[in-house]
This record gives structure tokens, C-alpha cells and sequence, in this order.
């Protein structure tokens, strides 16, 4: 009996030992699968595009940085995006969007709104608080306050803007030549206001200023751009719509499906943003509004996002995704195209934040003037956040 007992308890032991294991590696395994960089030899850079690069103001709508188990502040072997690679990169800007819910497969065709969510596995695994296991309010509270923490202890590098007077001085500082970051935190989808409009006080007082209406899939909002039909805007998501647009928050149209789109543009005159996206004329896939929406998104004095990767580029190098931005301003206007890398958002990349020089000089080896590479970098998403802060 006694030898039993023991071999029980030593059989526990490795239980705990294969459980403790597996919390501490499994994350980071699982996000190498996911946030791939391809194996490249070093951009050739010339010291004019390095010379034009540093001296830009450069600014991302889109990075899922905060999903993941790994702080933001240390470099990191894996994942596209943190403080030291965006320091290298020379990002003055960078908006980072909390994942609340996200539907096993993520199918640009169509998922449904009931099936298996993969961010309460990555929650549990990754010992997020345990309110956050069963609320999606809590999970973008909890991703806030990890960049809240970011904050308190980057010495300065890194900012979080709420205003337009933290926005401002942040730009001030560096044009000075101090090394800081502007962070600011942006929703991927607005289900974690969990049908009650008061929640985006909470979201805001945690310090959302960027709002996706949707995600993967339909929600109480509305329809999703891969959700079951093209279903528009419901009540209570007009309701959001109007109090985004008064409290001058910055709304998101990337995932919605298109009557969404239109809905919106519809009932309010706000420039709006589609966050990460491509160009249907130039990559013909759903995952890319068509051009006539987005012409009509542009026209609110919003912006265009490009991202990084091939599902929305057809070409992910920093010649393709240089391409895309050359037909995007083609398509609605220099003024009207920015970046949004859509990094650390389970996509693989041909480069990390580290590496945009390289995008700088595949810009101007397409044939865009310095005007229009300072427009796109990062002029062009300043200029909407000036108009849309307190």
C-alpha cells in the first residue's frame, strides 16, 4: 500500500510538472506557429531610403501585440511586433488592438457566431485572470491593463495616448530626438461591450480610443464581413455607432461586412477607417472591401490601412505590399491610405516592425514621391487622429 502511495505521488508530481510545462511553453510555441516572420536575407536598404525612414513620422492601425504571452517591453524571438523592433523601426505611432473573441478556422468565407472561440483556450492557457475565462469585457480590460503595465515600466519609450494633447506631445518629444512610442488601444470588434452601451465608458476610461465594430463573426451589432449573409446594422449597433461618433472616438470599419459599411456611412459624416485591409482591384479575395466602398470609406476624410500579408496583398514582400499601396492611391487618393500591418494578428509577414526601412525603399522604388511615402507612413493616420481627439 505504501508503494502505491508512492508511486501514486510521483506519478502527480509529473502530472503538475507536464501541466507547469506546458503553461510556460506551450504559449510561446503556439504564437511561433502563428506570428511568423519568412526566413530572409537582409533588405537592401540604400542610405537614401534610410535617411528618408528615419526622418519620417511612421504610425500602424493594427497590431494584436497584447493577445500573447510575452512582454511587450523585451525582444522577442518570435511575434512582429515590440518596443525595442518598434524603436528600430523608427514607429512614432502604434495602435494596438485587443482580440476578444475569434472563431475557430477564422474562414474569410463565413463562420458562424457559435463556433468554438479560440481566445478562451488562449485565455485559460495563458492564465489570464479567471473573470476574463467567461467575459469578453474583462479580456479587453485585461489586455488594456497590459499595456497600462507596458507603460509604467518602459522609462519613458513608451506613451499611451488618449488625447490629442498626449498625441502632441508625443510628437513633440520626438521630433526633440527623445526615443518614445506612442501607444494607443484600439478594439478588434465592439462584442465586448456585451450588448450594454455602458460598457464603452469602461472601455474608454481603460483607454480605447479605436473601435471595431466586428470581427470573424456576426455579433450584437451587426454583420460581419465573414459572417452568414450580408447582414447591416442593428439597433443597438447604431446606438454604438452614435456614441462612438459623439464621444470623437475613431471608428473601425475592418471585418464589417459591407451594409455595415454602408449603414454607417449612411449616419454620420466622421472620417472612418478600415484598420487592415488590401485592395480589390488589386487582390480580388472578400477579405478586401471593393473599391467603390472603399472610395466612398475615403471620402469621409478616413484612411486606408494596408496590411502586410498575403491573404489581403497577394504579394506579402515589401515589393508586393509597396504595390498594394501604390494601387490604393490610385484607387482613393494619397491623402487617404495609411499602414496597418495587422502584425501579431496570427498572420505570417516577409518582414517585422523592425525591417520598415525596407517598405520606405520598395515605395520608392515603385515611384512614389517623398510627399506621398511621408502621407502613407504615417501623415495620413496623424491627420485622423487630430481631427477625431479631445
Amino acid at each position: 500500500m505504501r508503494t502505491l502511495g508512492k508511486w501514486l505521488g510521483r506519478l502527480l508530481l509529473l502530472v503538475i510538472i507536464a501541466i507547469v510545462g506546458f503553461l510556460i511553453f506551450a504559449p510561446g510555441y503556439l504564437e511561433k506557429g502563428r506570428n511568423t516572420v519568412a526566413e530572409h536575407a537582409p533588405y537592401d536598404v540604400s542610405p537614401e531610403a534610410a535617411a528618408l525612414h528615419a526622418d519620417m513620422l511612421v504610425g500602424d492601425w493594427h497590431a494584436d501585440t497584447l493577445l500573447w504571452k510575452r512582454d511587450p517591453l523585451d525582444r522577442a524571438d518570435r511575434g512582429q511586433v515590440d518596443l525595442p523592433r518598434l524603436i528600430e523601426g523608427n514607429v512614432a505611432l502604434q495602435v494596438f488592438t485587443a482580440v476578444t473573441k475569434s472563431p475557430a478556422g477564422q474562414n474569410y468565407e463565413e463562420n458562424s457566431s457559435e463556433a468554438m472561440d479560440n481566445i478562451t483556450l488562449l485565455a485559460m492557457g495563458q492564465l489570464w485572470p479567471v473573470d476574463t475565462w467567461s467575459s469578453l469585457y474583462e479580456r479587453a480590460r485585461y489586455q488594456a491593463a497590459r499595456l497600462h503595465e507596458a507603460e509604467e515600466n518602459a522609462d519613458g519609450r513608451l506613451r499611451i495616448i488618449r488625447t490629442r494633447a498626449e498625441l502632441e506631445s508625443v510628437l513633440a518629444d520626438r521630433a526633440a530626438g527623445k526615443t518614445v512610442v506612442g501607444g494607443m488601444l484600439g478594439i478588434e470588434g465592439a462584442h465586448p461591450l456585451e450588448g450594454n452601451l455602458d460598457n464603452l465608458q469602461g472601455l474608454q476610461d481603460a483607454g480605447y480610443r479605436v473601435i471595431g465594430l466586428q470581427h470573424f463573426f456576426d455579433n450584437d451589432l451587426g454583420g460581419s464581413l465573414h459572417g452568414i449573409g450580408n447582414k447591416g446594422l442593428t439597433d443597438f449597433g447604431r446606438s454604438v455607432v452614435q456614441a462612438i461618433s459623439e464621444r470623437d472616438l475613431v471608428l473601425d470599419l475592418a471585418h464589417s461586412s459591407p451594409q455595415v459599411a454602408h449603414d454607417v456611412l449612411a449616419m454620420t459624416d466622421m472620417p472612418l477607417i478600415v484598420s487592415h485591409t488590401g485592395i480589390y482591384s488589386n487582390c480580388q479575395v472578400k477579405r478586401n472591401f471593393e473599391d467603390d466602398l472603399m472610395q466612398a470609406i475615403a471620402n469621409t476624410g478616413g484612411v486606408i490601412g494596408i496590411g502586410y500579408w498575403a491573404d489581403v496583398t497577394c504579394d506579402d514582400s515589401p515589393a508586393g505590399v509597396a504595390k498594394t499601396i501604390k494601387v490604393a492611391i490610385d484607387v482613393v487618393g494619397e491623402n487617404h491610405v495609411s499602414l496597418g500591418s495587422d502584425f501579431d494578428g496570427s498572420v505570417g509577414t516577409s518582414f517585422d516592425t523592425s525591417e520598415l526601412s525596407a517598405l520606405t525603399q520598395a515605395l520608392m522604388d515603385a515611384g512614389l514621391s517623398e510627399a506621398q511615402i511621408r502621407k502613407v507612413m504615417g501623415e495620413n493616420l496623424v491627420r485622423v487622429l487630430r481631427d477625431r481627439l479631445q
